[in-house]
């Protein structure tokens, strides 16, 4: 499904909106490093930076892309990391905006096949995930079962794949 919701207000993505090549230079651009100057960018992709400004402003406000900081989770105190498969029972909107709504959920999708959802869990440690399980997730009442896959080691995690 394609609907996003914010602040309570539902609107649908357009998956078939087209970026035209320069827009998607831009993008690729950021991804590379988020704090390249828009002059910078400017000179790769043609135009001025007034108008790489513009553009950027516009992907963001039309949530195309957003920039942020990316960190290493154990570098800042996270040093346990989980990926949830959840079957619920019923509707699974409930149980993904709940769980969108948790701090230490960084990530939900609605999946096809053995689980209705899978919810990346971050967490200070082990006590913090069992916490988040067992009381945060599980009490969730369309949750019928959770099964956790544990990280024990990241060895790729990037955000340079371009548009294609």
């Amino acid at each position: 499904m394609n609907d996003v919701s914010i602040d309570g207000a539902a609107r649908r993505r357009n998956p078939g909106a087209s970026l035209d090549p320069v827009s998607k230079a831009i993008i690729e651009q950021l991804q590379q490093d988020g704090r390249r100057s828009y002059a910078t960018i400017a000179k790769a992709v043609g135009l001025s930076e007034a108008a790489v400004r513009q553009r950027v402003q516009r992907l963001l406000d039309s949530e195309v892309m957003q920039v942020v900081a990316v960190t290493d989770p154990l570098t800042v105190g996270f040093n346990r990391q989980a990926m949830i498969g959840i079957r619920c029972e019923g509707d699974i909107e409930p149980v993904a905006e709940t769980l969108s709504a948790m701090e230490e959920v960084a990530y939900v999708v609605a999946t096809a096949g053995s689980f209705d959802l899978m919810a990346e869990v971050v967490a200070e440690d082990d006590d913090q995930l069992l916490y988040i399980i067992n009381k945060r997730i599980r009490a969730i009442p369309q949750v019928r079962s959770t099964e956790s896959f544990v990280y024990l080691k990241l060895h790729k995690q990037t955000y340079t794949w371009g548009t294609r």
